[in-house]
């Protein structure tokens, strides 16, 4: 399955800063977040931010809050966004038939959101260097289960390349330089 820019929306989950220092691998996963949205922010795709209990969890971390300030945010109790009814419908509304989903934790609200984006007929597509949660087997083991739910699974830098299409395309330069 090709995943075009026009078609595609990405969902992040719940990368809050009082949950985040507990992550597995979470300085690697924060450099890799950074670079993904600052690539689909270059390639204009669609962004909806999701938060778990705010009060409790806290904000988006700093340093994406600044790239993702101005796209929707969705407060929500439920582990998945689909079933915080606000969130679910913006996805409809946006009118994209697949949904880069990537956040904490992979194996609570990652995994739920995967599986009710494939029950809406949507096509999550997973970027797997950019999850994680506070144990690395349970990220394993969520991965393994949406990839046999038929989650796609990707990298930062393949998706974006993916999107990107052409080295002929006039933002290739940027998303070359922010991978490497």
């Amino acid at each position: 399955m090709r995943i075009n820019v026009e078609e595609t929306l990405f969902c992040l989950v719940d990368v809050q800063d009082r949950l985040y220092p507990y992550m597995t691998n979470k300085d690697e996963i924060e450099k890799n977040l950074v670079t993904l949205v600052k690539g689909l922010k270059t390639l204009e795709v669609p962004f909806i931010v999701n938060e778990q209990y705010k009060k409790g969890i806290g904000e988006t971390i700093p340093s994406l809050r600044e790239f993702v300030d101005a796209d929707p945010h969705f407060e929500k109790t439920t582990f998945s966004c689909c079933k915080n009814e606000p969130t679910m419908e913006a996805i409809k509304n946006a009118g994209k038939k697949v949904v880069i989903v990537a956040g904490i934790e992979t194996h609570v609200c990652v995994l739920q959101t995967c599986i009710d984006l494939l029950e809406a007929g949507l096509q999550p597509v997973l970027v797997t260097d950019c999850v994680t949660s506070r144990k690395q087997r349970d990220t394993d083991m969520a991965l393994e289960r949406l990839i046999q739910a038929g989650v796609v699974p990707t990298t930062y830098e393949s998706i974006l390349f993916e999107l990107t299409v052409n080295a002929k395309n006039p933002v290739f330069k940027q998303i070359s330089s922010l991978v490497k």
